[in-house]
């Protein structure tokens, strides 16, 4: 084989081990991707962003609020999962208004709190008012958030992930 063979065949190995490495950075980068997401809590009317969360893909973040009939707390615990927010339980220390078991939802009981769990539903984005009667708080990545802070009373926020 002459020099000008053996340079052809070092230049279609050395091509295709670029196109190998770089597929395998881009599929690498995407898998990265997909495993995390950005929770993010804005304004409902204007849009403006009062905070972002990463949280990895199968994350889970909870909402807390004083119940305005009963005023225990009462803890609704989200996961995400492709893509959507689903209820996954909600906890609480008493019945009130709204807080009846509905239809597939099973009840349970972990130390002084009921969990009402079952939940067979998803959200693309989810609404609250924050803190009309007392202050919401965000439990996400082990931290604790007030959003009556973070967004001020009466806030209409709107909670979604990208």
């Amino acid at each position: 084989m002459n020099t000008r063979s053996t340079l052809k065949v070092l230049v279609l190995i050395l091509t295709a081990l670029i196109v190998l490495g770089l597929t395998f950075f881009f599929f690498h980068l995407k898998v990265i991707s997909e495993q995390n997401v950005t929770l993010v809590i804005s304004d409902t009317s204007s849009g403006k962003v009062y905070g972002k969360w990463l949280l990895e893909k199968s994350g889970e973040f909870a909402v807390e609020f004083i119940h305005s009939v009963n005023q225990s707390p009462v803890r609704e615990i989200f996961k995400i999962d492709g893509g959507v927010i689903r209820p996954h339980s909600v906890r609480f220390s008493s019945f009130g208004a709204g807080m009846d078991l509905g239809e597939g939802l099973t009840l349970s009981r972990d130390g002084d709190s009921f969990v009402m769990s079952g939940f067979d539903t998803s959200f693309s984005e989810l609404n609250f008012i924050v803190g009309t009667v007392s202050d919401h708080l965000l439990f996400i990545n082990g931290e604790t958030v007030s959003l009556l802070e973070l967004c001020g009373r009466n806030a209409h926020i709107t909670i979604r992930i990208k």
